[in-house]
């Protein structure tokens, strides 16, 4: 298990370089198994979320192969249409399987699936718009199977806009019989990057971040080369860990509108950020004033990744500021550890009232999740002393050479195994 050993009361400055999106990735590297051509994925980041799918891929008979930045995928040999249980344990995400598995081989098996533990996040909306597409699902034991003669094109509403279950819709619709309308579909950057990738490869897909996504199925996709867009989550989290120490720093390829409810509150802060192209630069002195209201929303409202984030920004600002998660009902175990620090945090149900304290001090942490994580190591390069973060396997999960990029912004702090 690692730690950071974090010293704290240091600025950030400098530029640091912004990862391809985790969450665009994912739903990426599932999408070519609809393909029997190569594809071949550029920027991927060496994160344990995207080992584990690429693992996936591989037991379903996928070749895969590495260049320096990109990974290449060949499933042209694929067979197996069971997702192995070890794996879906560990990978939320592997639920975006079921959709490209069961377009491939007309069949699917896949165990319920695992990741950060922030609440519930069922998958009846994944299930019920595949039932919508003419799948027939059965429950039995912990495992899920899908089947199906044909996938047909149907008129799906999801009571939620559901990132997941538009992005799994999409892909069992792409080679469906005619066409799929998915209304109150999820408007994330990461639903129109999927949209791109698959037009890329011949698909038929519109509508991507309105609201309502048509996808008219096609018989046959190609093999591509792609990029996918920046991760707007780990961009937020380096403006965030500026902003509440102080410095200056530069991020580069986010475009404003997809962090636009993070850039909004830092201004609210106290933040100074200037915007010129995709280019955005923050300064912070580092004495902030409170946000009132933080409140989580699908996009393009202030995201649910971000809130742990943010929420230990606010520890030591000015004032008071109440937080609302509307998404997942246990996302604020990294209170109690921020506690540990110093900060006044009182959690009811799905609200945080968070007091602005002057300092948080050192202390020994420990990394719950992965967006909670962050925000433990946020406090910590705001803390006055010596702090570590222990159980860094959830960090990990979502942030590709974390310390490096930190220390490169002037941040002490050094990972030990132990």
């Amino acid at each position: 298990m690692d730690k950071f050993i974090i010293e704290g009361g240091g600025k950030l400055y400098g530029r640091t370089e912004i990862q391809a999106a985790k969450n665009s990735v994912l739903p990426l590297l599932a999408a070519s198994v609809l393909t029997d051509e190569q594809v071949t994925i550029r920027d991927v980041p060496a994160i344990s979320d995207v080992e584990n799918m690429l693992h996936i891929l591989s037991e379903l008979g996928c070749g895969i192969s590495r260049t320096a930045d990109s990974v290449i995928i060949d499933s042209v040999n694929a067979v197996s249409h069971e997702i192995p249980a070890r794996l879906t344990k560990e990978l939320r995400s592997s639920v975006f399987m079921l959709g490209s598995v069961l377009t491939r081989f007309r069949r699917a098996k896949i165990s319920y699936p695992g990741g950060c533990d922030i609440g519930l996040r069922p998958i009846d909306l994944h299930l019920a718009g595949l039932k919508r597409l003419g799948v027939k699902i059965e429950e039995d034991k912990g495992y899920i199977t899908c089947s199906c003669d044909k996938l047909s094109g149907a008129d799906i509403l999801l009571d939620f806009p559901s990132v997941g279950a538009t992005e799994n819709i999409i892909l069992a619709s792409a080679k469906a019989e005619g066409t799929t309308v998915i209304r109150n579909a999820a408007k994330e950057p990461e639903i129109v990057d999927l949209q791109n990738f698959l037009n890329a490869m011949g698909g038929r897909v519109s509508g991507a971040g309105g609201g309502t996504v048509v996808v008219e199925g096609v018989e046959r996709l190609h093999g591509i080369e792609y990029t996918p867009i920046k991760d707007r989550i780990e961009a937020g989290t380096f403006l965030i860990a500026a902003a509440s120490c102080g410095g200056e720093i530069e991020i580069e390829g986010v475009p404003q509108e997809n962090i636009a409810a993070l850039l909004h509150k830092l201004r609210e802060n106290g933040c100074k950020i200037h915007i010129k192209n995709d280019k955005i630069t923050l300064r912070s002195s580092g004495r902030l004033v409170s946000a009132d209201l933080i409140e989580t929303t699908p996009f393009p409202g202030f995201p649910t990744d971000l809130q742990a984030q943010f929420s230990a920004l606010a520890c030591t600002t000015s004032g008071t500021t109440l937080v609302v998660e509307n998404l997942f009902e246990t996302r604020y175990k990294y209170a109690g550890e921020l506690k540990r620090m110093g900060a006044d945090i009182t959690v009811r149900g799905r609200n945080a009232v968070i007091r602005g304290v002057e300092r948080l001090h050192g202390a020994c942490v420990t990394a719950g999740d992965l967006r909670g994580g962050a925000a433990l190591v946020i406090a910590a390069l705001k803390a006055e002393g010596e702090s570590c973060v222990v159980d860094l396997s959830h960090v990990d999960r979502g942030y590709a050479d974390f310390e490096y990029k930190l220390k490169k912004l002037g941040a002490k702090i050094r990972r030990v195994r132990v």
